[in-house]
């Protein structure tokens, strides 16, 4: 019996991970073993793919989470960056209003009698 080509596809992408992970390491080693070999029956498929499922889906919960912390990150990053350059403009227009009061003082003054 030929094996399934979404099985073998599925097989191929998760060897490209790195992957530590004892139970699927194992489970990827024992399915590429059956493949090689032909012999890829009910059993070893649905062990594979219960064990790829486990792996990935506590893998896709950590991936979302980090991806949750990093957004609350760059929302807090953006927030310091549009309140310093606030901040930054209201010196600015501080300058401006003491540089005029200050060359105004600097004119009279070049005016004295």
């Amino acid at each position: 019996m030929p094996i399934d080509a979404g099985l073998l596809d599925l097989v191929d992408r998760i060897g490209a991970f790195h992957i530590t992970h004892r139970a699927m390491k194992e489970a990827q080693r024992s399915i590429e073993a059956a493949i090689g070999s032909g012999a890829v029956d009910d059993a070893t498929r649905d062990a594979y793919v219960a064990e790829a499922r486990r792996y990935f889906e506590g893998f896709d919960r950590e991936a979302r989470a980090h991806l949750r912390d990093v957004d609350k990150r760059l929302e807090h990053a953006n927030q310091v960056a549009f309140n310093l350059a606030a901040e930054r403009g209201v010196a600015v227009k501080r300058i401006e209003g003491t540089q005029s009061v200050l060359d105004a003082l600097a004119e009279l003054g070049s005016r004295a009698p």
